[in-house]
């Protein structure tokens, strides 16, 4: 993988990340923070579909890899709403 298609590859993980956290009204920070839960919410994502026995919808091939965007956006909304659920908890302590 090149630099060009890590950079790239970081910039649709922060796009996913961020409207996933947007769809669920929670933000956990900038913009390294999205980039962040969309890395993590495409593992998320995946696991849900491999679970239901659902399609991959659509999904980018960069550098070799597959980036599945919508599965990435599904699985940054449910991290987002589980860490404002915590955060929310913390905050009432």
């Amino acid at each position: 993988m090149t630099p060009i298609e890590f950079l790239v590859l970081l910039v649709i993980a922060a796009f996913c990340g961020g409207t996933g956290q947007a769809l669920v009204g929670y933000s956990a920070g900038g913009c390294l923070l999205s980039i962040i839960v969309g890395i993590i919410g495409a593992y998320i994502g995946l696991w849900v579909a491999k679970e239901f026995n659902l399609p991959v919808i659509f999904a980018l091939n960069i550098g070799g890899k597959s980036f599945p965007i919508i599965w990435s956006i599904i699985g940054s909304a449910l991290l987002a709403a589980v860490l404002g659920l915590i955060n929310r908890t913390n905050q009432r302590r």
